[in-house]
């Protein structure tokens, strides 16, 4: 059998061209589905594997319905669909060079069934949302990649994922209750139904004989029974889960469970259900070192009898390149290692006193075990979280040292348990062999599932030649040992080729004949999970040309995606990185049209919609701030001229924001003036230069300062932000404005704050950092630095400032000057929560209180501060799931409003389910665009404590 006869008869393109079969999906499915736009199309063609394709046209359908019209154009134009979501499969499933299918924007549903026992949930939302709505009711979903912060529900389930505790008896296909499924052929079927085979016996008819036929097919084998038993015993993703045909007898709950695995090749989940597991609450972590992998992995067995939850493996390598981060705990920098290994074990309880005892029996128990320290056992959360940090930054500390110019590979294989040492063994011996030294092992050794690291360049035909090498002998290595290529990654185009080897011709024959029943024109995801050419995975590498140091250290993982403002309206971190790659990309090969096009489209999409608020470094396993780069891009792009304006505003600042104050006040008389004198000039004018007015904002607020500057006895120095001179308090609220409560709440308990001289000039500098105004940003720090050291006597007294974002601003200046670095600035409602809270009696509780945190209280570490301060005057306190940067951006929410409204709308729609007594947050212009989203007064919560204190 050859290659096209698994993805049959399709064409290279659509017939009637890709112009036509755009226009028959736009007008199928409205306005801004359909996009074959250069950036769109690019910024999309990269997921997180080494694999890559441009697809022709990038569609987004709403519903299932869409996604049925979307299949039956592409069958009836001859051409074929890949499915993507979260985009954070490594092996190269979620990539095409015709139409891409992003499911990531829609399809976020999540209902929470028979108090959180079970839970349904579409593909577009990630793991993390769905655990972090399941956390209320103590549950969670059984897989738990550790990517779950940005892999989606339909990669789960596209990819069998499983994870560091769940093994096979909690995974994708064991908790898996029922799913929604559209077939090729527009079939929908819902085997949650109690009808569901009948349903699916009347409706394709075809398919259902033919599930029959198969089953019956792989039961009458002696030979395939006993490879799908001995394959799946393990944790396998690799081909099709022909263990379904052993499992169930009824051809819809076989064709559910086939689902799973399949990687979108035999059909779209549109939604799933599952059962979920316990969380445990009660935890002891320890790190066993033992003096080699053979030893450690020969412990696992007693380990896992002993009822350890995990199991994971590092080897030398591994604790090689943990000692290296300063962080990293004791045990380990203290080794010198040579040989060692170390196994991250767990035991978890739903009771303390019971863990205890567990804990005492352990410690006993694998006294004898061959440690080179002995067993320790912690439950402090900050020791295990040093614990895991070891584990979970392996990822970033390999793939960030990786040269410039290669891709960081990060592959899975597992064996039985007994033959895991002398397979890492020998996968080590390998990396030696085909010159891959700084390569690392690591991974669930409870499960046999291990992952390997190693980077390689594959636009250098010598490497290319190492990398084909090294596979064949891997394949042949992990083959020998009776394990399977893929454990937790799914097959994807990296294992295509060797599904035959795995399964024999027997089994690799049904699943073909399954390709076929389900997918009979091979319409989905062509190239992925099955191949008949054994070269196929050496085709469509990625390359990675040096571009700027924040695009070169991107291992293009996703991670950033769901944190970032801007996901839903233009592009992502990940997207912005790529575009630039792609764009020096076309100037190495000469396409200096497709360099021109993407250049121009970047610029709005790229540059000027990033909220550059950093909230992508806070998930980046390399560490990557994409403001950063978007600030540079941003100085570029306007110039000398720019920069001697913004200069000289930093001289005339307290002025400029007194008259900004006048302004928004004197707009509230007549708003309709303002409204349209701004909307009539963003016709003619940039949108990055001239603000919208609109009737959400406030009036002006007072002028900052004081007489106060050299107050003795006090006890902080009180920097106010600008930011509260032109926006006034929420009229809806009753506040007096968070410099006033401020204000206010330390006199009422006795504590004596002073101000900088010349407080109303100053600035945190945030508004030409930015913009990428390095000499405005200069000129503002030479004034402000000075004020601060005086004020603060040297450092003796923290600077307190109640605006996040702007207390965040002044640490990044005192950090860029070590003349000042013993200045210390504390967000404000930390120093509350921390120096006043417990003097200010509450007098009138508020009711339910919804809390926005932000950006800066995430970077700052205070939004526990926050929280703490709402619920000192309330019992009742909601931090929204949904939450995140509300793209407000200083003035991007103005410059470009629906960044703020996409960027708030999932946070809009939760809190939009019930009503509550007050909405606060920590930040000025974070209040407005929460106010703006939701229709609600947000208000700064120092300003509810002061309402709530006063006597």
């Amino acid at each position: 059998m050859d290659r096209a006869s698994i993805d049959h008869d399709l064409g290279p393109g659509p017939a009637g061209g890709w112009a036509r079969l755009e226009e028959e999906l736009a007008a199928s499915l409205g306005e801004g589905r359909v996009s074959s736009r250069a950036l769109d199309r690019y910024a999309l063609a990269h997921d997180a594997s080494h694999y890559l394709l441009v697809p022709e046209l990038v569609v987004r359908p709403g519903d299932r319905d869409q996604v049925a019209t979307v299949m039956a154009a592409c069958d009836r134009a001859g051409t074929s669909l890949t499915f993507r979501a979260g985009g954070t499969s490594l092996s190269g499933q979620a990539v095409t060079d015709t139409v891409l299918v992003d499911v990531r924007r829609h399809f976020r549903d999540v209902e929470v069934l028979d108090d959180g026992a079970r839970v349904r949930v579409g593909p577009g939302v990630t793991v993390g949302r769905v655990n972090a709505l399941l956390a209320r009711h103590g549950r969670r979903l059984g897989p738990d990649p550790a990517s779950e912060s940005a892999c989606t529900v339909g990669g789960v389930v596209a990819n069998n994922s499983s994870g560091m505790q769940c093994g096979t008896e909690a995974n994708t296909y064991a908790t898996l209750e029922s799913l929604v499924v559209v077939l090729p052929t527009g079939v929908v079927l819902d085997t949650g139904d109690p009808g569901a085979d009948g349903q699916l016996r009347a409706a394709a008819p075809d398919v259902h004989e033919g599930l029959l036929r198969l089953r019956d097919r792989v039961r009458g084998d002696a030979g395939s029974v006993a490879t799908i038993r001995r394959l799946f015993a393990l944790k396998n993703t690799m081909g099709y889960g022909v263990n379904a045909f052993l499992d169930f007898d009824e051809p819809a709950q076989i064709l559910a469970r086939l689902m799973v695995g399949s990687e979108g090749t035999l059909g779209f989940v549109a939604s799933a259900t599952f059962r979920t597991v316990p969380v445990r609450p009660h935890v002891a972590t320890g790190l066993l070192v033992f003096d080699d992998v053979v030893r450690a992995t020969g412990s696992v067995p007693e380990l896992v009898a002993a009822g350890t939850a995990t199991a994971e493996l590092l080897d030398a390598a591994s604790l090689r390149v943990s000692a290296q981060d300063p962080l990293c705990p004791r045990l380990i920098a203290d080794l010198e290692v040579v040989d060692h290994a170390a196994l991250l074990v767990e035991w978890q309880d739903d009771e303390r006193a019971r863990l205890e005892e567990t804990v005492a029996r352990v410690q006993g128990e694998l006294g004898h075990l061959p440690l080179t320290v002995p067993v320790s056992l912690t439950r402090d959360p900050v020791e295990r979280a040093g614990l895991w940090r070891v584990r979970k930054g392996l990822y970033s500390a390999v793939a960030g040292a990786r040269p410039a110019g290669t891709n960081a590979l990060l592959e899975d294989v597992v064996v039985t348990v007994d033959r895991l040492g002398d397979t890492i063994l020998a996968l080590t011996e390998m990396f030696e062999r085909h010159a891959y030294p700084e390569s690392v092992i690591f991974g669930h050794a409870r499960d046999g599932n291990v992952h390997f690291m190693l980077n390689e360049q594959f636009a250098d035909p010598a490497s290319m030649a190492r990398y084909e090498a090294f596979t064949e002998d891997m394949v042949d290595l992990v083959l020998g040992e009776g394990g399977s290529l893929k454990a937790e990654h799914g097959t994807g185009r990296i294992m295509a080729s060797f599904v035959r080897r795995q399964y024999g011709d027997e089994l690799y024959e049904v699943m073909c004949e399954l390709k076929r029943l389900l997918d009979p024109r091979g319409v989905l995801n062509p190239g992925s999970v099955l191949s008949d050419d054994p070269t196929s995975y050496l085709a469509d590498l990625k390359t990675a040309p040096t571009v700027e140091e924040e695009v070169d250290r991107c291992v293009e993982c996703g991670f950033c995606e769901p944190v970032c403002p801007s996901r839903d309206v233009t592009t992502t971190p990940r997207q912005r990185i790529v575009v630039r790659r792609e764009m020096r990309a076309a100037q190495l090969r000469g396409d200096d049209a497709l360099a021109a096009e993407l250049a121009e489209q970047y610029e709005y999409d790229g540059t000027d919609t990033c909220a550059v608020d950093g909230m992508c470094l806070t998930v980046c396993p390399v560490l990557i701030n994409t403001g950063d780069l978007t600030r540079r891009l941003r100085a570029e792009a306007s110039g000398p001229v720019g920069e001697v304006a913004w200069r000289g505003a930093a001289r005339v600042w307290g002025a400029g924001t007194v008259a900004a104050s006048a302004a928004l006040t004197a707009a509230r008389v007549l708003p309709q003036v303002p409204s349209l004198m701004t909307r009539a000039g963003r016709t003619v004018v940039d949108h990055d230069a001239l603000p919208r007015y609109d009737r959400g904002l406030p009036r002006g607020g007072p002028r900052r300062g004081g007489t106060d500057a050299a107050l003795p006895g006090a006890a902080a120095v009180h920097f106010a932000p600008c930011v509260g001179t032109m926006f006034g308090p929420e009229p809806a609220t009753g506040g007096v404005g968070a410099e006033r409560a401020l204000v206010a709440l330390a006199g009422r308990a006795g504590v004596d704050l002073r101000v900088p001289d010349g407080v109303g000039g100053l600035c945190c500098g945030t508004p030409w950092k930015s913009k990428g105004r390095r000499v405005g940003y200069a000129a503002m720090a030479a004034r402000v630095l000075p004020a601060l050291l005086e004020a603060s006597e040297a450092g003796a007294l923290p600077v307190v400032c109640e605006a996040a974002s702007c207390a965040e601003g002044l640490v990044q200046m005192l950090g860029s000057d070590p003349a000042y670095r013993e200045i210390r600035v504390v967000d404000a409602t930390a120093w509350v929560a921390d120096t006043l809270l417990d003097r200010l009696p509450v007098t009138a509780a508020t009711g339910p209180v919804v809390v926005h945190p932000t950006c800066s209280s995430t970077h700052l570490g205070t939004t526990d501060a926050l929280v703490r301060v709402a619920r000192h005057v309330s019992d009742d306190v909601t931090v929204p799931v949904a939450w995140g940067c509300c793209g407000f951006a200083g003035d991007r929410g103005m410059l470009h409003p629906e960044l703020t409204a996409a960027a708030t709308a999932p946070e809009a729609a939760e809190v939009a389910g019930r009503e509550y007594a007050a909405y606060v947050s920590n930040n000025r212009t974070c209040e407005l665009g929460l106010t703006r989203a939701t229709g609600r007064p947000y208000q700064h919560v120092l300003e509810l404590l002061e309402v709530a204190t006063r006597p």
